[in-house]
């Protein structure tokens, strides 16, 4: 290749007109383009047309391809070359290659070898990663009987525990492989710890990762997509092969469990072609019916649709025990997003814009969120699993998570009050869980009531300020008492007006307005708490004039709103620099205490 002729350009694949060139690109090479982080093509120097192609999703190289006519001026290595560098320059040196078959030897004279083949696709890596991965497991390895079943469990449910247990009685020994991937709800280091909790009790069973080798986004990312398409088979096929190459033979493999699957096409079609492919291998496949409650199948998905109603009891009923700390953490922090989302809002960073910050933007507060999943964990176990609780713990944590906070977000603290009341909340929750197995409003009021009232008072921050300057209630004293506005008024708002969206009339109009009858109900919520809460940080940037406006403008605009008003409010608030993060952390506490009470 001459590069005085050719170029290579970043395609910005969130562009619409450059999508459609690539993907009008692909398809003219029978390929489609996949989820992509990055992806580049070749062009002559100040030409339109694309010559060659290729992308990066994680480690993966993919969608490769060459305009016909002139592969053989080799620009496939060209491009290959150029995704390497790129891969390098952002630290991913272990990368693979999902490419057809026919591309076998070229990316072989790169340092490419074949780990998994089927029909139309090829799978190969660039290290001896698989090599590491296969001598762990065989210091694993049972020279008995041995079954294996891999899970993805988003989260853990009733119903895994029912196929380890039946799977676990059939064979000798049976590793529980969990799907190393972060493309869940529930991220890997959680769905690992809550299947060791579950299992820790069995002794013939060993819980370990697939890494990236099984069910991965490498080996079969429509897994991850749920698309059954012409490529599924193809997909579907190279992760068996891999499975049968690699994984079986070193864990002396002779029997895979998996679970029915009576309502989701694409796993069907897995079990189908595995109960085709794996017996021709000599490995046997035994499908466990699932466990059912009532007329129901107890399944992740229905778990997750709890949690996304709102209700911990009724995902709690579909849980494995030692699951449920981790859903009280999850509606934690599905509560904070939750108000991240909700664009627009008055003076705070939401979609749109930055609100009156000029610190922070959305981006930042959902790195914030993220630091935090793992100390709400924390904070759940440590409530689950002690007899009592002391404050002394819930602080250790609590300042851990505050370090991580201010890490991820280069010292701006975008989150330091919903830590403190979400996170008595989670502890406090989690515990009456574990003691009496649900949660009455009034006993996580005096849990809460008496957890927050071992902490010192708080000196030096801008709410101790705030609350000395003006002889008000700062964050622990509200805490003290419980919330009592939180339980006696904010939480009947919200509750209400969800019953009222449910009827007709009222739905219609919310939906001549945002066509959104959730955001309404947030909207409304925020508008109430706004209207009688004293905000520290409102008071802190405007002084009691800027609170004033705020009750004010919140309260006129509770008799009826449109998304254009709050629009317009958010640009009055920008104007006058309020910002009601106060109120903000007290909706997302609202809406966890609503996903938590029965």
């Amino acid at each position: 290749m001459h590069n005085d002729v050719y170029e290579i350009r970043q395609m910005p694949l969130s562009v619409k007109f450059v999508r459609q060139q690539v993907e009008t690109f692909l398809m003219q090479n029978d390929l489609r383009l996949a989820p992509m982080d990055y992806y580049a093509a070749v062009f002559e120097h100040g030409g339109e047309e694309m010559l060659a192609g290729g992308g990066l999703c994680g480690n993966v190289i993919k969608c490769i391809a060459v305009k016909k006519g002139l592969r053989e001026a080799k620009l496939c290595l060209t491009i290959i070359s150029h995704l390497i560098s790129t891969a390098s320059s952002y630290g991913l040196h272990h990368l693979k290659i999902y490419t057809k078959p026919e591309n076998e030897k070229m990316f072989e004279s790169l340092g490419f070898q074949t780990i998994a083949k089927s029909e139309h696709a090829i799978l190969q890596e660039n290290d001896n990663s698989l090599s590491l991965f296969k001598k762990r497991l065989s210091e694993m390895k049972r020279d008995v009987p041995t079954g294996i079943l891999i899970l993805n469990a988003n989260p853990f449910t009733k119903g895994h525990r029912y196929l380890i247990e039946q799977a676990s009685s059939r064979v000798a020994h049976l590793f529980v492989m969990v799907v190393e991937e972060d493309l869940s709800r529930f991220p890997y280091v959680e769905r690992r710890k809550m299947v060791e909790a579950g299992c820790q009790d069995l002794p013939n069973v060993t819980v370990c990762s697939t890494d990236s080798y099984a069910v991965s986004a490498a080996t079969f990312p429509t897994y991850f997509l749920k698309e059954l398409d012409k490529a599924t088979d193809t997909q579907i096929m190279l992760d068996l092969d891999l499975f049968v190459r690699h994984i079986a033979p070193t864990l002396n493999i002779q029997t895979r469990f998996v679970g029915s699957e009576p309502t989701d096409p694409l796993t069907q079609r897995y079990n189908e072609l595995m109960r085709e492919y794996l017996p021709t291998q000599g490995i046997a496949v035994e499908e466990i019916p699932r466990l059912h409650q009532g007329n129901v199948h107890v399944s992740a998905s229905s778990l997750r649709g709890c949690l996304r109603a709102y209700s911990l009891q009724r995902a709690s009923a579909l849980a494995f025990p030692t699951t449920i700390p981790y859903l009280i953490a999850d509606l934690a922090c599905q509560s904070l997003q939750e108000e991240l989302d909700l664009t627009p809002k008055p003076g705070l960073v939401d979609k749109h814009d930055n609100g009156a910050h000029t610190d922070m933007d959305y981006e930042m507060m959902e790195r914030s969120i993220n630091a935090l999943r793992p100390f709400f964990v924390e904070l759940a176990l440590l409530g689950w699993n002690a007899d009592k609780l002391h404050v002394s713990d819930v602080q250790s944590i609590g300042l851990r998570a505050e370090k991580a906070m201010f890490e991820a977000t280069k010292g701006v603290n975008t989150h330091k009050g919903a830590l403190f009341s979400l996170g008595l909340t989670v502890v406090v929750a989690a515990h009456l869980m574990r003691q009496k197995g649900k949660i009455l409003a009034d006993d996580l009021q005096d849990g809460i009531k008496e957890l927050a009232c071992q902490f010192p008072k708080t000196k030096g921050t801008h709410g101790s300020e705030v609350a000395s300057k003006h002889n008000m209630e700062g964050a622990l004293a509200h805490a003290c008492k419980g919330y009592p506005d939180l339980f006696a008024k904010w939480l009947p708002f919200l509750k209400n007006e969800g019953l009222r969206m449910k009827n007709e009339e009222s739905a219609n109009a919310v939906r001549s307005l945002s066509n959104d009858s959730s955001s309404f109900i947030l909207h409304s919520t925020l508008l109430y708490i706004m209207s009688t809460l004293d905000d520290t940080n409102v008071y802190y940037r405007r002084g009691e004039e800027g609170a004033q406006i705020m009750k004010r403008e919140a309260a006129r605009m509770l008799d009826g709103f449109s998304l254009k008003d709050i629009e317009a409010m958010n640009k009055r608030f920008i104007a006058e620099n309020i910002s009601p993060g106060g109120c903000a952390d007290m909706l997302a506490l609202t809406r966890l205490v609503q996903s938590l009470i029965e």
